[in-house]
């Protein structure tokens, strides 16, 4: 589905995990809304493509490889993305991991890589930004998930991970409220991303335990349906909108 309004002409956008899935439908929805956009991932061939389909339909777009669990590396980033866009109005932390195991036999580097990704990264990411956000247009929007608002079994580094985003998000909302920039979240369900498409239950795990989990719908999200829900937030139609974590996911903890 095509925009209605060019809500971001003049606007400029900083998201991770441009590379695919809701990072890259997302940077493509801002951009087709007038965004100017800078794009990291750690896949730089992935968010190469992903500039390479901005650019081809007229929009402005650049990309650099960064590793949001390295603080320095965000920083960085944060950097070129000034540079290039020579200002800051949204950013989008999508990028993220997914880890399902037992528990007991998780590793250290595994509970650390999901950890670092998706919570750390989402905080390091934002705290290099916020300097140049703090205006009451200006949005960050986190990707959270449903695992973290509901449980998940075998996901415990994945729920402690997206829970963590959530209560950030609320966090951050709170203390910028009177200055900028609006923090919101989006926690979707099941999406149809390479994330997801790699999924498989660990070795002996019980498949009755997802069952709560279950979307009443008969489908899988889009990610096309979660880029609409950002752009959304990341733009003044939801100025009195901050602090606040969002379902789209299918019914599944309604």
């Amino acid at each position: 589905m095509k925009p209605s309004a060019k809500r971001f002409e003049g606007r400029r956008a900083l998201l991770t995990g441009g590379g695919s899935g809701i990072g890259r439908a997302s940077a493509l929805r801002l951009a087709q809304e007038g965004a100017a956009v800078y794009l990291v991932d750690v896949n730089e061939a992935g968010v190469r493509e992903t500039v390479e389909s901005i650019r081809s339909a007229g929009g402005k777009a650049e990309a650099s490889v960064c590793d949001v669990r390295d603080g320095e590396s965000c920083r960085e980033a944060v950097d070129a993305a000034i540079r290039f866009l020579g200002g800051l109005d949204v950013l989008c932390n999508i990028a993220g991991v997914l880890h399902y195991g037992v528990s007991s036999e998780t590793d250290d580097a595994d509970w650390d890589r999901v950890i670092g990704v998706n919570l750390t990264g989402t905080f390091f990411m934002t705290r290099a930004a916020l300097p140049h956000l703090r205006k009451p247009d200006c949005a960050v929007v986190n990707l959270a998930s449903a695992a973290g608002v509901q449980a998940v079994p075998y996901a415990a580094a994945y729920c402690a991970s997206k829970g963590g985003v959530v209560m950030l998000t609320k966090s951050l909302a709170i203390e910028h409220a009177k200055t900028g920039p609006r923090v919101n979240c989006i926690c979707p369900g099941g999406v149809a991303t390479p994330l997801v498409a790699n999924f498989e239950l660990p070795e002996g795990a019980d498949a009755s335990l997802f069952g709560h989990i279950s979307s009443r719908m008969p489908t899988m999200g889009q990610p096309e349906e979660i880029a609409a829900m950002v752009a959304y937030l990341a733009s003044y139609e939801a100025r009195f909108v901050t602090g606040s974590a969002f379902t789209i996911d299918g019914g599944q903890v309604a």
